[in-house]
């Protein structure tokens, strides 16, 4: 059975805001090494929709920093399974995922593989509800934002995690990885 990790930016005020969160060379590197453990990634209609928007090619001349290419090549190629009912269809390497979105992770996580990548707010939120993520990475940045949104809110039971690795950035962000205490 393969894993399902799930990453997420976060400000050391809970703010997972992408806006909020400063990105650097060093921090797309650590992504790019995540989505190497990967053989397919797991999105919401939200965080799908803004992945394309940024990262899908052709980006106009200018459109981002050249250390951002290489994250950019990366996760075009990836492919991406999108969870969602409000969409009628996507491209862009994904298939859509319809039905109960719990049984349809469960199957992918059945299949043979190194794992499946996922991020967002929303649909991890579901996904914790149901206890199917196998790994949690927090990359905590050395700043406030003031504002959410705020990471599973509404969560309805606790989820205790076992701390199994910790990395520093030069920027100060920290990227711990947990496990669920079963």
């Amino acid at each position: 059975m393969r894993p399902l990790r799930y990453s997420i930016n976060v400000t050391l005020d809970g703010c997972c805001d992408h806006r909020a969160i400063p990105a650097d060379e060093e921090l797309h590197r650590h992504t790019i090494e995540n989505f190497d453990q990967a053989d397919a990634l797991l999105f919401g209609r939200v965080t799908y929709e803004m992945m394309e928007a940024a990262f899908r090619p052709p980006a106009g001349t200018g459109a981002r920093p050249d250390w951002m290419e290489a994250f950019a090549r990366t996760i075009d190629a990836a492919k991406k399974y999108v969870v969602s009912s409000a969409l009628d269809r996507v491209d862009w390497n994904a298939e859509l995922v319809r039905g109960d979105p719990g049984k349809a992770v469960q199957q992918l996580k059945r299949e043979p593989g190194k794992g499946l990548l996922t991020g967002g707010v929303k649909l991890p939120l579901a996904l914790a509800e149901l206890g199917l993520i196998d790994e949690y990475e927090f990359v905590v940045h050395p700043r406030l934002a003031g504002h959410g949104p705020a990471l599973f809110a509404g969560l309805s039971k606790w989820i205790d995690l076992r701390l199994v690795s910790r990395l520093e950035f030069d920027s100060g962000a920290v990227a711990m990885r947990y496990e669920p205490r079963r």
